[in-house]
């Protein structure tokens, strides 16, 4: 399942939370159930809104620090404009 980022409220706190593609939660309630996120008190009925991100984006961090960002360092792929290719 992906991981997506949420603004809940006026923005006073960012989420990530974990959840089918299909759904796509409006309140903190339905994203709680969705990504079966602990209760912390914020009302159910709270606005969250999903943020786009660069999710499909991994960098070495990702990987643990045994590899580099964009195709292991073969000094071909998207680091080198070479995507696609």
């Amino acid at each position: 399942m992906p991981l997506y980022d949420y603004r809940v409220g006026n923005g006073e706190r960012m989420v990530e939370a974990k959840h089918a593609m299909s759904l796509s939660p409006a309140t903190w309630g339905e994203l709680r159930e969705a990504a079966g996120l602990p209760d912390d008190g914020t009302p159910a009925n709270t606005p969250v809104q999903k943020i786009l991100t660069t999710g499909g984006v991994v960098g070495s961090a990702g990987s643990k620090g045994d590899l580099p960002p964009c195709m292991g360092g073969m000094g071909k792929g998207c680091g080198s404009g070479m995507c696609g290719m």
